[in-house]
Parts: structure tokens; C-alpha cells; sequence
């Protein structure tokens, strides 16, 4: 496994370690020890799956504080647009994003700590999200941030989003608590 730097502290593309024979494809995309030694999340308590067709847009997502969380994020099929907004007022990056493709052949997966949002666009039909938190999942801190309100280029013609996505708080009338 590799770890790629990006602008945003504290967030990495996850070079995971693959395998491939006659038989097909191995993929790692956990290892609690290098987890551990990169001073990363290594003790996650949820797991989960989306499958999303093209041009659906989830996001920006996160939960409140004290069930914030960190997130281990990869493609196993199909491919991403994952969007990362940095969300902490005393990071020199707050209000930047980044986004990475992740996708079923580049097996890359992006680890996103506490107090960033995440969101993605599908690029493909019948793409599969996993996504590792580090906390339970808490209806009450259950937050996020409306995906077209911090100056994003989403590419997105006619893209498909949830009523609750629809109706997260604007970026400018976000009050971090991160």
C-alpha cells in the first residue's frame, strides 16, 4: 500500500496492494498495522455499500460532532467522481475540495479524517461505493452540506440527487462545529 499527499491535511489516495493471475483480481484495501505506523484510523466501526447509477450525485456528507468520524472510501465497481470539502475552521484548506477518481480499475481508495465532507457522482451504471467509519452511524449528527453550494463543477446536466440531499444547508450558512 502507498500513500499519495493532497492539498487537503490529513486526507490520502490509498494506493492499495493488488494482485492479479489467471484467476483474476486480489485486491487489499485495509491493513491495520500500516494504517497504524501512518498515524491514520486503523479501528473502524461500520461498514456499508452504495450502488448508484449514472449521473447520481451523493453528498456532501458527514456526521457532528461527538459522532464525527473518519472514512476509508474505495470503488470495487464502476467508477467515481469523490469530492472531498475540508470543513475545519482552523485548517489553512477550510472551504477547499479535492476531487479523485475512483474506479474499479485504478483500485485506489482516498482516506478522509474527522471534520471533511465527502460526496460523489457516479460515472458509471451500477457503481459500488464501500465506505469504513470509525463511528456508528447517529441519526441526530447525521449532517451535511448541499452539493452545489461551494463552487464545484460537478459536470452534471441532469443529475440525480435524494430530496434530502436537495435540502442541505448552503456552505455560507454552515456554522462548522469542526
Amino acid at each position: 500500500m502507498k500513500l499519495i499527499d493532497t492539498k487537503l491535511n490529513g486526507v490520502f489516495i490509498i494506493e492499495n496492494m493488488v494482485f492479479e493471475d489467471q484467476r483474476g483480481t486480489f485486491c487489499k484495501t485495509f491493513n491495520a498495522e500500516f494504517f497504524s505506523k501512518n498515524n491514520l484510523c486503523n479501528n473502524f466501526k461500520e461498514s456499508y455499500y452504495s450502488i448508484s447509477q449514472k449521473d447520481v450525485i451523493r453528498g456532501m456528507h458527514f456526521q457532528l460532532p461527538p459522532y464525527e468520524h473518519h472514512k476509508l472510501v474505495y470503488v470495487p465497481h464502476g467508477e467515481v467522481m469523490d469530492v472531498i470539502l475540508d470543513l475545519r475552521k482552523a485548517s489553512n484548506t477550510f472551504g477547499e475540495y479535492i476531487n479523485v477518481n475512483l474506479s474499479a480499475e485504478n483500485r485506489n481508495s482516498i482516506y478522509i479524517p474527522k471534520g471533511l465532507a465527502h460526496g460523489f457522482k457516479a460515472l458509471k451504471n451500477d457503481t459500488i461505493t464501500v465506505y469504513n467509519v470509525s463511528t456508528v452511524y447517529n441519526e441526530d449528527s447525521d449532517s451535511g452540506i448541499h452539493w452545489n453550494s461551494f463552487d464545484f463543477n460537478w459536470n452534471a446536466n441532469n443529475p440525480i440527487i435524494s430530496e434530502k440531499d436537495q435540502n442541505l444547508t448552503k456552505f455560507n450558512n454552515f456554522d462548522t462545529p469542526f
